[in-house]
């Protein structure tokens, strides 16, 4: 027997081995896939070709993603995230309801603090603690602080506004102090019109409050109205003395009001 006739005889008891295995189909699929994954090659067994054999081609690269999820899943997976959903608006209506309910309280809180602090002269009529917006506002009377025409504070006053200033001092926003007057014209040597007398009102207020260096001057703004804004008709002499007055209105951080807010005023009215 020849060296070829020995290899002729090997190559047909392999072939005849091959015939008789049972190749298992899905096993084989894993591993042409894992294949695939390595080298991105493999070209597409059409169904007219044998299950037992698999022909790996050069030929064009492309990008083989580590895993891929199924198109329903991640569409679910978009809409669960969505900030447009219903789902998502109702939670942010909700955190916006639970935040405002809890600015309020604490404004609340505030109020209360500053009109027992101020309670003698709330009760007097003296001085009154409001709410305007979310804002906070306390009014001080004519009668309580200033002389009728004047612009200087009255004694008797300036133990109020130390209270009041100490109270302030530990209140977070910037304050803006505004001086009114009812609707009679003035006009004297100090003053030449309620615009003048309003700013200088306003103005004694703030230095008072400044007096003990408890708060910077740049939480303060001082404006003048002369007779723009009354809270009560100029037709009685009650009414009238309802909107000669001081306000001090404390922004509020919380309520996004602008902290930068000035009011441009009016040219004063020049003497003849």
């Amino acid at each position: 027997m020849t060296f070829a006739d020995l290899m002729s005889l090997l190559m047909c008891f392999f072939v005849l081995l091959l015939s008789f295995a049972e190749m298992d189909i899905i096993k084989f699929k894993q591993v042409a896939g894992s294949m695939k994954m390595a080298f991105g090659v493999q070209r597409e067994v059409q169904a007219a070709e044998s299950e037992q054999a698999q022909e790996f081609l050069q030929g064009r690269e492309s990008p083989t993603p580590l895993f891929q999820q199924p198109k329903e899943a991640v569409a679910e997976r978009e809409q669960e995230v969505n900030p447009e959903s219903p789902e998502m608006d109702e939670i942010m209506q909700a955190l916006k309801a639970a935040e405002a309910a809890a600015e309020q309280e604490a404004l609340d809180q505030r109020v209360l603090e500053l009109t027992s602090s101020l309670q003698d002269e709330v009760n007097k009529g003296m001085v009154e603690v409001n709410t305007n917006a979310k804002d906070i506002v306390i009014r001080i009377t004519e009668k309580a602080s200033f002389t009728s025409g004047e612009a200087k504070l009255r004694n008797s006053f300036i133990p109020t506004l130390k209270r009041l200033q100490a109270v302030l001092a530990d209140v977070d926003g910037q304050i803006i102090v505004a001086g009114h007057t009812d609707d009679r014209p003035i006009r004297t040597a100090k003053f030449r019109s309620n615009w003048d007398l309003s700013a200088s009102r306003a103005a004694s207020v703030v230095h008072e409050l400044l007096e003990a260096g408890l708060m910077p001057a740049e939480r303060f703004i001082v404006e003048g109205h002369a007779d723009a804004h009354p809270i009560a008709p100029n037709d009685t002499a009650e009414n009238r003395a309802k909107n000669r007055r001081v306000e001090l209105t404390v922004l509020w951080p919380e309520s996004g009001g602008d902290p930068d807010r000035v009011l441009s005023l009016p040219p004063a009215v020049e003497p003849n």
